[in-house]
């Protein structure tokens, strides 16, 4: 982890496309402007969390509709 340190106003520049601002900084809380491109995903971290958990139940099929795909999946012929 690379760790900076900035100022209200200051930016850092991630590759060639992503621009962090810092903002504002009150007390405990820090408000950050970022400038990309619209083809780069920028979440809160658990938001981020969030949507990978809903993609990973979304990809797994339950266990009751494998077994129906199953029963409908036809016997081998048998070996001669």
């Amino acid at each position: 982890m690379l760790v900076l340190t900035r100022r209200a106003n200051q930016s850092i520049v991630i590759g060639r496309d992503v621009t962090v601002t810092v903002l504002e900084i009150r007390r405990d809380q820090v408000r950050l402007g970022i400038t990309a491109p619209r083809s780069v995903s920028v979440h809160r971290e658990e938001v981020w969390l969030e949507l990978e958990k809903t993609n990973r139940e979304a990809a797994s099929p339950p266990p009751a509709a494998l077994e129906k795909l199953k029963d409908l999946r036809p016997e081998p012929p048998p070996e001669p």
